[in-house]
Order: structure tokens, then C-alpha cells, then sequence
């Protein structure tokens, strides 16, 4: 569903992506780890078309993404933001059902808010926090109406940027089974960036690691122990020695 091809990136003299190649296939779920600053980010801006390559192709089901409708290509599109993101001037079902109350994807008010509803019902949240504001809500509470509103819209494609930073191991796992089930139920195309390994080994089909601007290394979850490649097995144990040199 989605490739991209030969994707640079520079910020002055920084070079963040030097020549990126990647494939995700329809239906499954992609999560792209590597270290602080490699670029995770900027390449799911990419995507997205918030930062524009300095070279290289993106496309979308084998089109480029830089043609079309615009407003068409980002409605496909659910994001769980790392901090979630939401805004605090808003009632949660109103965050929720954010994208379906304006724009192409209007729906009437009174509908809008039944499908947030529901959305929160099923990240094990309910009608008791639709009309509270975010402040109201505890930190693993706000990841899950992010999640709700990431999904509101029916997205073929999902994106995932730190789903568990800031939550204790419990609540980690609890993120961890929704995303893996919803991403099922729904069929949806996941992409995920983090660090947190055990939530690679939750929700991952497959598995890219990007170092030094390129994808050092992908391919099948279940392979990553095996891969022989030392940059990832160093990241995957947590070593501070071996060729990825720690920042003293």
C-alpha cells in the first residue's frame, strides 16, 4: 500500500534521510524503530506530505502521493499523536469526532457524537467521559481517546507515533492489545514508530530499522533475534557496545 523510494531529507547541513526504501504491504503492520533523532518522525511527514522530500517517491497504492486530491489522499489517514495531542479546549467527544465535524468528512452533530461514543467504547472508555475535558482524564485515559479519534474516521491507514511513551507497563500493554486488535478489526495498514521493544513484539508483522538515514535492516518480527545484523542487535538487547555509537 505503501512504498517509498530513494526519500532524502535535509535540514541545512543535517542530513536526516539519506536515501530511504521501504515497502508496507496492505493490511499489515509496519513498525519502524532506530535512535533518538534518526528521522522516524520526518519520515512519517513525509508520508504524510507535512515535510516535502528533497528527493525520492512516495507513493500510495502505486500512485504518487504528490498528485490528486489532497484533502481525498489525508482522509484515508488515522494518527495517534505521541502526546496525544489533544485539545484542551474541547470535550473529549468533541476531540474524538474532531475530523467529522468539519470539513469532507462532516457528519451531523448528533451523529458525530454517536460515533465517538462508540469509538471510545471500544478502547474501554464510555459515555462518562464525553462531556470532560482532557485535563480531567489520566495520562493512559487521553492515549486512548487519542486512539478513539485515530480510528474515528474508518482510516485505511494508520499511524502510530510512540503509542506507549509515558505509561507505566500496565497501561503500555493495555495500548499495546488495543492497537494490535483495532488494526485487525479494521484491516486498517499500520505504521508505528517507537523505541519500546515490547511493544514491537505486540503489534508488529513487520519490522524496519532506520539508522544513519537509511533502512539498515527489514523484515519479519519473528526474524529479528535471528537477523545476524549487528546494528539491530545491538538496539533490540539495549547494548551500549557495538557499531551504533551511545551519545556520551
Amino acid at each position: 500500500m505503501i512504498e517509498l523510494t530513494g526519500i532524502h531529507k535535509a535540514f541545512g547541513e543535517n542530513r536526516v534521510l539519506r536515501g530511504v526504501d521501504l515497502r508496507v504491504e496492505t493490511g499489515t503492520s509496519m513498525v519502524i524503530i532506530g535512535g533518538s533523532g534518526t528521522g522516524k518522525s520526518v519520515l512519517l511527514k513525509c508520508i504524510l506530505g507535512l515535510v516535502a522530500p528533497d528527493a525520492g517517491v512516495i507513493r500510495l497504492d502505486g500512485k504518487d502521493t504528490r498528485a490528486g486530491d489532497r484533502d481525498a489522499f489525508l482522509a484515508r489517514f488515522g494518527m495517534l499523536f505521541q502526546g496525544g495531542a489533544l485539545f484542551d479546549s474541547l470535550p473529549v467527544w468533541q476531540n474524538v469526532a474532531f475530523r467529522l465535524l468539519r470539513g469532507s468528512l462532516r457528519r451531523p452533530r448528533d451523529e458525530a457524537r454517536q460515533i465517538a461514543l462508540e469509538k471510545l467504547r471500544r478502547v474501554g472508555l464510555g459515555e462518562t467521559v464525553l462531556d470532560k475535558y482532557p485535563a480531567e482524564l489520566s495520562g493512559g485515559m487521553q492515549k486512548r481517546v487519542g486512539l478513539a479519534r485515530a480510528i474515528a474516521a474508518e482510516p485505511e491507514i494508520i499511524f502510530f507515533d510512540e503509542p506507549t511513551t509515558g505509561l507505566d507497563p500496565i497501561m503500555a500493554g493495555v495500548i499495546n492489545d488495543l492497537v494490535r486488535e483495532i488494526v485487525t478489526e479494521m484491516g486498517a495498514t499500520a505504521m508505528t514508530i517507537t523505541h519500546d521493544m515490547t511493544s514491537v513484539r505486540a503489534i508488529a508483522d513487520n519490522v524496519a530499522m532506520l539508522h544513519d538515514g537509511v533502512i539498515q535492516w527489514t523484515g519479519p518480527a519473528t526474524d529479528m533475534d535471528a537477523s545476524g545484523d549487528p546494528y539491530l542487535d545491538q538496539f533490540i538487547n539495549g547494548r551500549a557496545e557495538g557499531p551504533i555509537a551511545a551519545v556520551r
